[in-house]
C-alpha cells in the first residue's frame, strides 16, 4: 500500500450505494474501489450517500463497516446522512461509535435535513411513513448532534429535549475519536431566499458542526458562504483552523467533452429521475471532459477555500474513471 501523499486538499472518493440497485455494479465493486483509492495514497477518505425510502440504497453504516475492514488508513464518511432526522439518536450514537472503534477512529459524519415535503412525493411519503413533520427536520438534526456529543463524552449523559429525553446513560463503547467530527450538509439553492433565512442556515452550521458539506454550488457562492460560516463560528469563539469545507462533485473524465457530458447526465438522469438535472445544474455540479478540465474545476474550488473535494464518478465505467483520476488528475494536486 502506498503511503499517503501530501496533497493540496483532502480528496475524497464518493461511492454510489444506490447504483448497485440498477445493476451498474456490485457492493464488492465498491469495496474494491475503496481499496484502490487507499492503495493510491492520493485519497484522504471514502464516502457513501444515504437515504431511507426516497432514494433506496444499501445502508450507509453497514457499507462503511465493510469498508473499515477492507482499508486501514482512509477516512470513512457519509455524504449527507439524509436519514438522520428519522434515526433514534441513542441507537445511532452506538452504531457510529462502534464504527469508529472498528475503523480505529477514521469516521467523519456528515448529517443533513433530508428532503422536505415539497421536494417530491417520494420525500412526502417518507416523512409520513416515519411520522416526522417536514418543518421539524432542522431541529431534529440539531438535537441529534447535541445528543451524540453528550453520549460520546466520558461518563453518564442526560438530555431533556423536544424529541428525546433520557437520564444517566453511559453509552459504551465510546468512539476512538474524542469525539468524531460532525459536518452539516446543506445547500440552499434559491437565489431569492430571504437574507434572514440564509443567515439562520449558515449560523446553524457555524454553531453546531465541525465542517460544512455542500454540492452543486457555484465557485463564488461556495467562497462567500464558507467565509460567512467561518466568520460566524469565529464570533462564537470557535477555532476554525480545522473547520472543513467539503464539496460533493460529480466527475466524468473523457477527452471528448460532449461525450463526457452526455454520459454523466444520462447517469444522473437514471439515478435521480428524468428531468432532475437541468443544463445549468449540470454545469455547476459536474467536472467533465479531459483531465485538465477536471483539474481546472477542482482547482477553482480549492482556491475558493474548499478543503475537501469529494468526487463521484458518474459513468458506467467507474473503475476506469477512478484509475484515470489517480493517474491523470490527482497528481496535479501534490503539495
Amino acid at each position: 500500500m502506498a503511503e499517503a501523499v501530501p496533497m493540496r486538499a483532502k480528496f475524497g472518493l464518493s461511492l454510489s450505494t444506490r447504483a448497485i440497485l440498477f445493476d451498474w455494479g456490485t457492493l464488492d465493486d465498491l469495496l474494491d474501489m475503496a481499496e484502490t483509492a487507499e492503495e493510491s495514497g492520493l485519497f484522504h477518505g471514502v464516502w457513501v450517500g444515504d437515504n431511507l425510502l426516497s432514494k433506496p440504497r444499501v445502508e450507509a453504516v453497514v457499507t462503511l463497516s465493510a469498508m473499515a475492514v477492507r482499508t486501514s488508513r482512509v477516512k470513512l464518511g457519509t455524504v449527507c446522512l439524509a436519514s438522520f432526522p428519522f434515526r433514534d439518536p441513542l441507537l445511532f450514537a452506538l452504531q457510529w461509535a462502534s464504527l469508529d472503534v472498528l475503523s480505529g477512529g477514521r469516521t467523519i459524519l456528515a448529517v443533513c435535513n433530508g428532503g422536505s415535503r415539497f421536494d417530491g412525493p417520494q420525500f412526502a411519503h417518507e416523512l409520513d411513513v416515519m411520522g416526522v413533520r417536514s418543518g421539524e427536520r432542522p431541529a431534529r438534526v440539531v438535537e441529534g448532534i447535541e445528543i451524540l456529543r453528550k453520549l460520546w463524552s466520558d461518563g453518564k449523559a442526560s438530555h431533556d429535549g423536544r424529541f428525546r429525553s433520557f437520564a444517566d446513560v453511559d453509552l459504551q463503547p465510546k468512539p476512538v475519536q474524542k469525539p468524531p467530527p460532525i459536518q452539516i450538509a446543506v445547500n440552499p439553492k434559491r437565489d431569492d431566499m430571504p437574507e434572514e433565512a440564509m443567515e439562520r442556515i449558515l449560523r446553524r452550521v457555524a454553531t453546531h458542526a465541525d465542517g460544512w458539506q455542500t454540492d452543486g454550488t457555484p465557485v463564488e457562492r461556495f467562497r462567500e458562504r464558507f467565509d460567512r460560516i467561518r466568520a460566524y463560528a469565529g464570533e462564537l469563539g470557535r477555532d476554525t483552523s480545522g473547520f472543513d469545507g467539503s464539496l460533493h462533485m460529480m466527475v466524468n473524465i473523457d477527452e471528448d467533452r460532449d461525450r463526457a457530458f452526455e454520459e454523466a447526465t444520462a447517469f444522473l438522469g437514471a439515478y435521480y429521475g428524468a428531468g432532475y438535472i437541468t443544463r445549468d445544474h449540470a454545469e455547476t455540479w459536474l467536472a467533465y471532459g479531459p483531465p485538465q478540465a477536471v483539474i481546472d474545476k477542482l482547482a477553482a474550488y480549492i482556491e475558493a477555500g474548499c478543503t475537501m473535494p469529494i468526487m463521484r464518478f458518474v459513468s458506467a465505467r467507474p473503475r476506469e474513471q477512478l484509475q484515470r483520476c489517480i493517474e491523470e488528475v490527482l497528481p496535479a494536486f501534490r503539495a
